[in-house]
């Protein structure tokens, strides 16, 4: 994916730029951001996902999931190239700064990233004060939801390097119950059981590649998370090597899990029993008729909710901290931390906003608008590739093929062109919304500037 120049100019001795000429603390090394990246795109979603993909592709359940990666591959090429050309927090918002130059569309890029973090944070947590957790202590929803965001806040302020080793273990225990699923599959297999067959049928009256292309829409869903890596590149060591590599691989390794659960699905149930389940891989491993309890699997999910709550978070508040850097929110908002040099003002305001967020409720539509806005953020990445290769750096980076991005674009067209009238509607709202906060800020710049 990476054209054979991977640099501008000759690298100078200093090496990388972000080491030495930031306020946040230099430590996520390469495997850290590998299992950042990983957790993160993992999420819970798979835990969901296969019931909601048999309905449409019947057993043939590895196709759209191929697919959806393929996708997702183009837009984090555009990420490899601008993250390692500019190294600094706030990801997307500072790309579309620099290469737009007009300040709105750089805040509503780094304002759509923001309302996607806090708004998926408030579902995961109301999500793990659930039936998660109601299957060992029964709690009220809403408070519990603010104390687990609260919980999450002291994690990220404590620091960078433990909020990452709590996602080291958290992703180990993500990962653990995927693998469960293609073990379980596997024995059943050993013993005779299941029906192979079923990988490669689709529903009787569907067409192949239409209802391939129609799944595919779906599971780019579960692939998205990865975006959020480029809020911290300020914080990893050598970022225009280990950062490729880490998105890439991490990339790679959730496509072959996913892939392998989704063979192991369509083996062991039949599509109808699949579509009509809430919990598809507790079906899916009941079915096999190997001894793992339920409890476990509620764990696990508690584990994935937790894990992407916290990750999203540390990605909301770096966006916050950036923005405030550049000067696209009040500068207040970029204090840190004097020992642990972690943004507390932003996190202490993200985590606000997702408390308040529980208390809304439904937030379905709203959830189905971020995705909208993501898209919008990775057709700006995208373009903002082609734009910016005109502009120099003094170190090597990342170059991805100029195709890669043009068709990067043609991908979220695609995608945005299935989301309904009614989530268009709200994501025109909160863009509007995003434009008058810009407005005050910028009031409020000058003002302190002009003092």
């Amino acid at each position: 994916m990476a054209e054979p120049a991977t640099r501008d100019v000759p690298q100078p001795p200093t090496g990388d730029p972000a080491v030495g000429q930031s306020k946040l603390k230099q430590a996520i090394t390469g495997p850290l951001l590998y299992l950042f990246i990983l957790g993160d795109v993992l999420g819970a979603g798979i835990y969901a996902l296969m019931g909601t993909l048999s309905a449409e592709v019947g057993g043939a359940l590895w196709a759209p999931l191929v697919l959806a990666l393929l996708l997702a591959l183009l837009t984090a090429g555009s990420y490899a190239e601008l993250v390692t050309k500019y190294p600094k927090a706030g990801g997307a918002a500072i790309f579309a700064e620099r290469a737009f130059r007009r300040p709105l569309v750089s805040f509503l890029v780094g304002f759509s990233m923001l309302a996607a973090g806090v708004t998926s944070a408030a579902g995961l947590s109301l999500a793990f004060a659930g039936d998660y957790l109601g299957t060992f202590v029964d709690l009220p929803p809403v408070p519990t939801a603010i104390a687990f965001l609260a919980l999450i806040a002291l994690l990220n302020a404590r620091g960078i390097s433990e909020s990452l080793r709590g996602n080291v273990v958290m992703t180990v225990v993500e990962v653990s119950g995927l693998v469960i699923v293609i073990v379980v599959v596997a024995v059943m297999l050993g013993g005779g059981g299941g029906d192979v067959s079923r990988v490669g049928e689709f529903p009787v009256d569907a067409n192949p590649a239409l209802a391939t292309l129609g799944a595919a829409i779906i599971a780019y869903y579960s692939f998205v998370g990865f975006e959020t890596s480029a809020n911290i590149a300020e914080e990893v060591r050598e970022p225009s090597r280990v950062y490729p590599r880490a998105l890439f691989g991490a990339l790679a390794t959730a496509g072959v899990i996913y892939v392998l659960v989704g063979l192991a699905s369509a083996v062991a149930l039949p599509p109808t029993e699949l579509a009509d389940s809430t919990g598809p891989l507790l079906a899916v491993v009941a079915a096999t008729g190997v001894g793992v309890p339920t409890w476990v699997f509620s764990l696990i999910a508690l584990v994935a909710v937790a894990n992407g709550a916290l990750l999203t978070m540390i990605m909301a508040s770096r966006v916050t901290f950036g923005m405030a850097e550049q000067g696209l929110l009040p500068r207040s908002l970029g204090a840190v931390l004097p020992r642990r040099k972690t943004p507390w003002a932003a996190i202490a305001v993200t985590t606000a906003v997702a408390m308040a967020l529980t208390t809304v409720g439904d937030i379905s539509v709203l959830a189905e608008t971020v995705v909208l806005l993501l898209l919008f953020v990775f057709i700006s990445t995208n373009v903002a590739v082609l734009v910016l290769r005109r502009d120099r750096v003094d170190h090597a980076h990342f170059r991805v093929w100029t195709a890669v991005p043009v068709a990067g674009v043609a991908s979220c067209l695609l995608l945005m062109s299935q989301q309904s009238g009614q989530v268009w509607l709200f994501g025109a709202i909160l863009l509007a919304a995003g434009t008058v906060l810009y407005l005050v800020a910028r009031a409020r710049n000058r003002a302190t500037a002009g003092r």
